[in-house]
C-alpha cells in the first residue's frame, strides 16, 4: 500500500484515541490520572461540606464547621468489663461511621470518631462499640470528616466526654460538647430471670436482621435461648462464649446458654458476618 494512502488511514485511528483519553479525563473531574479510592464515589473523593476554620486541634486538624441543625452529635456510655478496662457505646445522630471512605472528601453526615484517653489520642473508632484499656481516668470522643477535619458547630468540635469510674454508668458522668444532648436513656433493668430463662426470637433474610439488632440485658446465671432461622446455610456463633449452631436455610437452630461470665457479647453470623444482637451480662 503506498504511504500516503496509510497515513490517511491511520490518522482517524490517532484521532478516535486522543478523544477517548480526553472523554475519560473529563469524566473523572479534569486529568487522566486521578482515580478514586476503591469503593467510593467522586462525590466522596472530592467532597468539601461546611467550612473551614482557622482552628486546629491538638494534632494540627483544621475544624471543619457547620451549622447547628446539621451538625452531628455523639453521646458515649461506658460500662466496666470484668476482664479489665471498659465497654463503651456511642449514640450518633446525623452521622453515620464510614471506614470505606476514609480519607476522601469532607461530606456531612460522615466520617469516623477519635478517642482520647487522658488527653493524648489513643484510637480511631469505625462503629458504635470499642473497648478502652484499664488504668484510663478520661476519655473524650470527637468525630471527623473522612479527610480527617474536625466536625464542629459554633466554633467548638463535636465531642462528648466523660468519666471513668463506677459513676460513668449514669448519665450524669456524659459531659458533652457542642450541640451535643446532655443525657440519654438510661436501659431498663432487666426482668428476673426464670428457671426456663427467655428466648430470643431472631429471622435473617439476605443482609436484613429483624428485629434490629440491639442490646439484650441478662443478669449473671441466667439463661437465654436464641432461636434463629435464616433463608441460607450458614452458623451463628456467640463470642466470648465461643457456642456455635449451624443455621439450614429456613429451618430454626437453637442455641441455649447460660450467662455466667459478665461484660459485653456480640452474636453474630459466620459467613455473612451480620450482628444479630448484643448479650450485656452483669
Amino acid at each position: 500500500m503506498p504511504r500516503r494512502a496509510r497515513r490517511r488511514r491511520t490518522a482517524p485511528l490517532a484521532a478516535a484515541a486522543l478523544a477517548a483519553v480526553l472523554l475519560l479525563a473529563a469524566g473523572c473531574g479534569g486529568r487522566a490520572t486521578t482515580h478514586h479510592k476503591p469503593g467510593t464515589g467522586h462525590e466522596q473523593a472530592t467532597g468539601n461540606g461546611g467550612t473551614l476554620l482557622a482552628a486546629r486541634d491538638e494534632s494540627g486538624h483544621r475544624l471543619r464547621e457547620l451549622p447547628a441543625a446539621d451538625a452531628p452529635s455523639v453521646r458515649a456510655e461506658a460500662r466496666p468489663d470484668t476482664e479489665g478496662g471498659w465497654n463503651v457505646h456511642l449514640t450518633v445522630e446525623r452521622f453515620r461511621f464510614t471506614p470505606e471512605s476514609t480519607g476522601g472528601g469532607a461530606l456531612a453526615g460522615r466520617g469516623h470518631a477519635r478517642l482520647l484517653v487522658d488527653g493524648r489520642e489513643a484510637a480511631r473508632a469505625y462503629g458504635p462499640w470499642f473497648h478502652v484499656p484499664s488504668g484510663a481516668r478520661t476519655l473524650t470522643v470527637r468525630l471527623y470528616a473522612d479527610d480527617h477535619t474536625v466536625w464542629a458547630t459554633a466554633g467548638a468540635p463535636v465531642q462528648t466526654s466523660l468519666t471513668l469510674t463506677p459513676s460513668a454508668q449514669s448519665p450524669s458522668a456524659r459531659t458533652p460538647s457542642a450541640g451535643v444532648p446532655s443525657s440519654a436513656p438510661t436501659p431498663s433493668p432487666p426482668p428476673a430471670p426464670t428457671p426456663t430463662g427467655r428466648t430470643l426470637d431472631i429471622r435473617v433474610t439476605g443482609s436484613t436482621v429483624t428485629p434490629a439488632p440491639s442490646r439484650v440485658e441478662l443478669r449473671k446465671g441466667e439463661r437465654i435461648t436464641l432461636r434463629v432461622t435464616a433463608d441460607r446455610a450458614d452458623s451463628v456463633h456467640v463470642h466470648g462464649y465461643d457456642r456455635e449452631a449451624a443455621l439450614a436455610p429456613g429451618t430454626p437452630a437453637t442455641l441455649t446458654l447460660t450467662a455466667d461470665r459478665t461484660g459485653l457479647f456480640e452474636v453474630e453470623t459466620h459467613e455473612s458476618g451480620l450482628v444479630l444482637t448484643q448479650l450485656v451480662v452483669r
